[in-house]
């Protein structure tokens, strides 16, 4: 009886530390996942930050203006070149 109990908390024993061995790997694996990811993450918000960037320049008045200037040949509205429309009077 005693042999049967021994080799019984035996198998108990090999079968905790392989559920350990599991779970530390998991836990590892696990871990580098989130390392890789937060790094992407990282990647992520610089990238984001360089669009926001760019984004800016390109919405600047002046460069738009340069632009409508040079690419559509438009220029900028004078005063006397301004015609007022006004309802007629009946």
């Amino acid at each position: 009886m005693s042999a049967r109990l021994n080799l019984f908390l035996a198998a108990c024993l090999v079968a905790c530390a392989m559920f350990l061995v599991n779970a530390q790997h998991q836990a590892r694996r696990l871990f580098v996942e989130l390392e890789r990811v937060q790094a992407q993450s990282r990647q992520l918000e610089v990238e984001g930050r360089q669009l926001q960037l760019e984004q800016s320049r390109l919405a600047q008045h002046a460069r738009i203006e340069a632009l409508v200037k040079r690419d559509l040949n438009m220029t900028t509205v004078r005063p006397d070149s301004v015609m007022y429309l006004t309802p007629e009077a009946k």
